[in-house]
Parts: structure tokens; sequence; C-alpha cells
């Protein structure tokens, strides 16, 4: 495989709006290797994604991320089309987990996803009992996280390195048969004066808490 020895020209900073995303054209000879996009070397790659993957095609992308995907799968209930989804796929994009679950309503708002649901794998399920029987079949215990009587602190729980992260709706959180369901439910830790944080928020603190836990660093 042959690759061009010159790097692609970074676009530079704009006074008025800042950085621009990504880099342009491609300067010639191009890599010689069928996971680079012709059209993004031609064009230039401004799309949100780390540099390694630069000008890469979008399968290709997925195919190398299938490499290495982390164990935790997240699942979240959809039952107010909850605008909070799209964070949490792009934080299980970021932290590489193996599957996103929408349990519930199949449609989700993806805006807050930027577009990292192209790279991340997600499956629905029509309520919690389906989700529950298809993690049972794998094995894979369910971690509801709320901040509910009965939950204990994820701050000083071991999380199984095979598991679902099961979270709720805004406002509401998880609900009743997600907590039945749940083999155990984990809180975090608040000191201020609101009664809980964000459900996006909370989904990137329990998957940072399973990568700190497990992942290989570096």
């Amino acid at each position: 495989m042959s690759t061009s020895e010159e790097a692609a020209e970074p676009l530079q900073y704009d006074e008025g709006f800042g950085i621009e995303v990504g880099v342009g054209p491609h300067p010639r000879p191009w890599p010689d290797d069928p996971r680079y996009d012709p059209k993004l070397l031609a064009e230039g790659d401004r799309r949100n994604v780390v540099d390694r993957y630069r000008y890469w095609r979008q399968e290709a992308i997925v195919a190398d991320l299938d490499t290495r995907r982390h164990t935790f799968h997240v699942a979240v209930e959809n039952w107010t089309h909850d605008f909070n989804i799209g964070s949490v796929v792009r934080t299980a994009n970021a932290f590489l987990a193996e599957q996103v679950h929408i349990v519930g309503r199949r449609r989700w708002n993806r805006r807050g996803a930027m577009v990292t649901d192209r790279y991340q794998h997600v499956r629905h399920h029509e309520d919690v009992e389906a989700l529950a029987a298809w993690a049972a079949e794998r094995d894979l215990p369910v971690i509801g996280i709320d901040n509910l009587p009965g939950a204990v602190p994820i701050e000083t729980t071991e999380l199984p390195r095979r598991c679902v992260l099961l979270f709720g709706q805004e406002g509401p959180g998880l609900t009743q048969d997600a907590w039945k369901h749940a083999e155990r439910v984990c809180s975090i830790a608040q000191f201020g004066s609101t009664r809980s944080i964000n459900a996006g928020a909370a989904a990137a603190v329990a998957m940072h808490t399973w990568i700190r836990q497990h992942a290989v660093l570096g």
C-alpha cells in the first residue's frame, strides 16, 4: 500500500467564525488504499471525525470501530421523544459502546447526535421487557442509572465488564418496568439544590465510570 508523503493542509482559522472543521482536498498522489473515499480526497473532509479517519469511507470507519468496541451497551427509554437521546448516542460513540438500544418509540431526535449515529450501531426494542429478554439471551446484566431510593452509589460500585447501562427519560427517570428488570440501579452523587441532572450528562458520567474501570487507556 502506497501513501502520499505530503499531509493534507489543515483549514485555517477564520477570525469571524473560529476554526473550520476538517481538512481540504488531499494533495496528489492520493493514498492507494480502498478505505479512502475519492470524493472526500478531491473535495476535502469536513465531517466530525478524528484525524485518523480523515478521508475514510463511512463503512470503512464503522468496520475499524467494530474491531475494538467496548463490551458495554447503552439503552435509553424513549416514551416522550426525549431530545437528550441524541446526546446519549454521541457520548456512546465517543466511548465506543458496543451498541445503543432505543426502548419504546422507534423515532428519536437525532439532532444532538451530530451524525455520530452513522458510526454507532443502534437497535430498537418495543419495551423494557424485550430489551431484558435480548440481554438475558446474551448474559448481559442490565444496570439502571437513577437517583431514587434503593439505588447504590455508582462511585463505589464495580460495574460488570459486560453489561447494559439503562437510562430513563429526562424528568421521570427509569420506569417501574426498568427497575423491575435491572440487576441493580446505580445513583450519581449530587451536592447542589437540583433534584436531578440532565439525562445526557448522567449517561456520560455512567459511561465514563465504566471506562475508568475497564478500558485500556492509551
